[in-house]
């Protein structure tokens, strides 16, 4: 393995888990939809930042979970209104 250096400031991971059987999830709450959003108001902002679909990070009944690393920050039942507050969050 070699280090490949750190290309952006801070991570943000957008749970997009859709669990089987119509269990509660983040998937379900539009998730996919709230991280395309989000990437393309941080790309408007012209942020160093990584926006990233992830799965599953234990937080279902919380959900749409947003984690931004490596602040450690993490943001439950989160919807495109909070989007700009995000964006402000990660500058």
């Amino acid at each position: 393995m070699k280090d490949i250096g750190k290309k952006y400031r801070r991570v943000v991971l957008v749970c997009t888990n859709q669990k089987e059987n119509g269990k509660e999830c983040c998937a379900m709450k539009g998730a996919a939809e709230l991280h395309a959003k989000l990437k393309e108001e941080m790309k408007k902002a012209d942020l160093t930042v990584r926006v990233s679909r992830s799965g599953c990070l234990d937080r279902c009944a919380d959900g749409i979970t947003v984690a931004i690393m490596p602040d450690d920050i993490w943001l439950g039942g989160v919807t495109e209104a909070d989007i700009p507050e995000i964006v402000e969050m990660v500058k």
